[in-house]
């Protein structure tokens, strides 16, 4: 502000997407907080009291979440925990491999490739669903663990990243100064490529991990066991029930908010990476 009392153009500049970002966050953190709130509600004082005021019923209803259906919702935990860090980790090393392929080696077809693999992004899931039950069945596939874990192997996404974060990061004189040494390709990669390569890993598992874990149509068609189904269902099918039994919405919204527990966990464990990439980037600068 100058002397004079009025905004200088340059803090008014700043003053409108500082807006922008902050009715954002609210957007996104009303819902949250609602979530939190609602947890601590007994199934009277969650459609009988003001929206944001705190319950008296968290205790009771973190006791009925974990001894519903003997222990149902800590399978149903488990079950996301297997879907999601088993078939993440493997996503994120397809990734890596095909993106450092992309990224590192001339071979015939690979730019007709890699716009294939980038025209795979533009999809929805939700438009693959469909056609991944039909091929799921073909296979005898259907209604196992597999049948969630296979289609979520290849992410064209993750790879578009994987290829990119390796153009930036792994220099081209290293390699051919390995291979000058008798290094063999493989050697490279697993001692050159793959090391520099571990904060794009982090930024794709991530990422994988947070969509595997949400996600609830891949699984609400292939599954009909409800002892293999994740989260998501099993909280959506403690929904539907709701109606006829009431106490069950507040079960449901304690298991919501109590599913958002690993994901910050895992946002705070993998957080260092970054750290560690920035320091290392600072230090060669």
């Amino acid at each position: 502000m100058s002397a004079t009392g009025h905004v200088l153009p340059h803090r008014r500049a700043q003053i409108l997407p500082t807006l922008v970002l902050l009715i954002g966050s609210i957007y996104c953190l009303v819902p949250v907080a609602w979530v939190l709130v609602a947890s601590t509600k007994s199934s009277g004082e969650l459609f009988s009291t003001f929206t944001f005021a705190p319950g008296t019923g968290l205790l009771d209803n973190l006791r009925d979440l974990f001894t519903y259906g003997n222990g149902l919702y800590l399978r149903w935990t488990a079950n996301s925990v297997l879907y999601a860090v088993a078939g993440s980790a493997a996503s994120t090393l397809i990734s890596t491999l095909a993106g450092y392929a992309l990224a590192k080696y001339e071979f015939r077809g690979r730019n007709i490739l890699f716009y294939a693999i980038l025209a795979g992004v533009l999809v929805p899931g939700m438009t693959l669903a469909i056609p991944q039950y039909l091929i799921m069945s073909e296979i005898d596939l259907v209604g196992g663990y597999w049948s969630v874990l296979l289609p979520g192997l290849i992410s064209p996404f993750g790879i578009y990243l994987a290829r990119v974060y390796a153009m930036a990061s792994v220099p081209d004189a290293t390699m051919e100064a390995a291979r000058i040494d008798g290094a063999g390709e493989y050697r490279i990669f697993g001692s050159i490529g793959l090391p520099m390569m571990i904060p794009g890993m982090v930024t794709i598992f991530l990422l994988q991990f947070v969509g595997t874990w949400n996600n609830f149509l891949l699984p609400y068609i292939m599954l009909s066991d409800e002892t293999k189904f994740p989260i998501t269902v099993g909280l959506y099918t403690l929904l539907s029930k709701g109606s006829g039994q009431p106490v069950l919405y507040g079960i449901a919204i304690v298991g919501a908010a109590v599913s958002v527990i690993p994901l910050i966990a895992l946002l705070l464990f993998l957080q260092r990476f970054w750290r560690l990439d920035l320091l290392s980037g600072g230090l060669k600068g």
